[in-house]
């Protein structure tokens, strides 16, 4: 059994073998061997980049099922804030909601209700001496394992809080454990998710041995029968209990926003969100909490979204004014803050996932390391990927790893074909003449 679990899958009969995935995926987890993709698996952090950048649908994400409902006595559905933005503004949220009962769930039980939990417990987590600044939320489980891979200098910067979604589900499955009197394994809950990195989060935990969540489904899976449902819901319906404060978690900059944070740095975008990290390695960021999220605008521009990103975030901004004008008229109060600990922080601490050790023994690595610096300066540098590795510098590592060979680079493949070609010329002129040539001369 492998030790990764992904969410994020190859179909190697639709891989074509072009290099879209490979230029985009900021951990270099993808390589083309053979003419097919191949996903380093210690490498992959579920963001779902390749899954945007391949025409040819060859990556996609696993997630659970509505029939997976059936293995259990009760079911939540967990909804994602950002499900609300594939929905006109138009459609009140207590609409889609009741939307998601007809599709089979006991229960439906608002991340956003997490979301405004989690704020509370960031502005007191902020507050403490011992909090490594620059803060670096660790609600997007793509971006944690962005830096448990690629940055694991900055892991004691990450705060120490579980997502929205773990504690809801921590939340709603305790109370309906005691309420409904059965057992915790025969309550399904079932995150509606925006990004395969949550379903990954689900499988293989990052702050706890085991999750709350029963599994997650994808939002593009279950958004035809969803559309249907809505229509049939009578506008009047009533199911929504969180405020805009925790919706607002759906778009970029919504976590700082409900968590007041003051000197704070907002970044999308799992580039851009890269780059920010290394200055932040660097020293040069001095801010006291930076909110990073993997996908371009929050989570409404997560892979498994259906609707266009821009006009997500449109849709959502409408209807985040609607719902703080109603807050305020109604006098709405977002959840309770929880000062039990359990629910909100941490089980164990976040570990680095060493990716980049070329060597077990260190003088194995270190001589590994002075034959990937003399491979290099051989490459033409141009970084053109059409080797199948991002890189010249990827390629030089693949080389010294025995994974690939000087000649995938075609241009080092064209100088050995005319060196060899010229040689080849040189010696047809050293040649004996043949007898029919001697005999006519």
């Amino acid at each position: 059994m492998s030790e990764y679990f992904h969410s994020v899958r190859l179909t190697p009969e639709r891989c074509k073998g072009c290099v879209n995935c490979i230029k985009r995926c900021p951990t270099e987890a993808i390589r083309i061997r053979g003419g097919k993709a191949r996903i380093t698996e210690a490498r992959c952090i579920d963001c779902g980049e390749c899954i945007r950048r391949c025409v040819n649908r060859a990556k996609t994400a696993v997630t659970d099922s509505l029939g997976d409902l059936k293995n259990y006595e009760y079911n939540v559905a967990l909804p994602a804030p950002s499900l609300y933005s594939q929905f006109s503004a138009d459609v009140p949220a207590n609409v889609v909601l009741c939307g998601l009962m007809q599709l089979g769930f006991d229960e439906v039980f608002e991340v956003a209700l997490g979301a405004e939990i989690v704020s509370d417990a960031t502005v007191e987590y902020l507050k403490r001496p011992e909090a490594k600044k620059p803060a670096i939320s660790s609600a997007c489980p793509a971006v944690v394992r962005l830096v448990q891979v690629k940055f694991p200098e900055l892991i004691d910067n990450l705060i120490p809080l579980e997502a929205p979604v773990e504690v809801a589900a921590r939340l709603v499955r305790g109370i309906r454990c005691r309420e409904l009197g059965i057992a915790p394994e025969a309550i399904g809950v079932w995150f509606i998710t925006p990004c395969p990195a949550k379903m990954t989060a689900v499988k293989q935990p990052l702050g706890a041995e085991k999750s709350s969540v029963t599994g997650a489904i994808g939002i593009s899976q279950i958004y035809g029968d969803l559309l249907k449902a809505v229509a049939a819901v009578p506008r009047d319906a009533n199911c929504q209990r969180a405020t805009a404060r925790g919706v607002g978690w759906a778009l970029s900059g919504g976590e700082t926003a409900a968590a007041t944070a003051a000197n704070s740095l907002v970044v999308d975008e799992i580039h851009n969100v890269s780059e920010v990290l290394e200055q932040v390695a660097l020293g040069k960021i001095k801010v006291d909490f930076i909110e990073a999220l993997a996908c371009s605008g929050g989570c409404i521009g997560g892979p498994l979204m259906v609707e266009n990103r821009f006009v997500a975030e449109h849709r959502m901004q409408q209807r985040l004014a609607r719902m703080r004008a109603e807050d305020e008229a109604h006098g709405a109060a977002p959840a309770k803050y929880h000062s039990d600990s359990s629910l909100t922080e941490y089980d164990r601490t976040i570990e680095p996932r060493p990716i980049m050790r070329l060597d077990e023994d260190i003088f194995r690595a270190m001589y590994k390391v002075e034959q990937m610096e003399k491979t290099l300066k051989k490459l033409p540098g141009l970084d053109c990927g059409s080797c199948g590795s991002p890189n010249c510098k990827a390629l030089a590592e693949d080389i010294v790893q025995g994974e690939a060979v000087e000649t995938d680079c075609i241009f080092k493949l064209r100088e050995r074909v005319r060196d060899l070609a010229q040689e080849m010329v040189g010696l047809a002129a050293k040649l004996p003449p043949s007898l029919e040539e001697r005999e006519e001369s």
